[in-house]
């Protein structure tokens, strides 16, 4: 198992949303998956914007399943560098930083819904370690 997992905005949103279509996926990833979830704050920042109640997430926080664990500016120039590699795609700059936290924790494992990190590559050719519904 991975000694470093990682989440996007896309499975915590499933994960708490019961209406989401993966919701049971991720209920299902979050209770094999050990606890503190790393993330970044872009990441953070987009699951509140799209979850309508945010007790939830607010809970995980606080009670340290999820915690914010990227500095931007220790990698502000490999983060910009795959914006711009991945502009056609087109890369968010959290989708971004999710990438390069693939890169600086040893054997990580991204859960996500977007199928996006497909495509994306880290450290220029290897592929992210992802786990997704299907």
């Amino acid at each position: 198992m991975a000694a470093n997992v990682i989440v996007d905005a896309s499975f915590l949103v499933a994960l708490i949303s019961r209406r989401e279509a993966d919701h049971d996926w991720a209920d299902s990833q979050a209770r094999r998956r050990p606890t503190p979830w790393k993330t970044c704050d872009a990441v953070l920042s987009e699951a509140f914007h799209l979850l309508e109640s945010t007790t939830a997430l607010s809970a995980l926080i606080r009670r340290g399943a999820v915690v914010s664990a990227f500095n931007f500016l220790e990698s502000a120039g490999p983060v910009l560098d795959l914006i711009e590699k991945y502009a056609g795609v087109p890369m968010s700059f959290a989708d971004a930083c999710l990438v390069r936290m693939t890169e600086i924790h040893s054997d990580p494992i991204l859960l996500t819904i977007d199928n996006d990190f497909r495509i994306y590559r880290r450290h220029g050719r290897q592929v992210v370690p992802c786990a997704m519904p299907g």
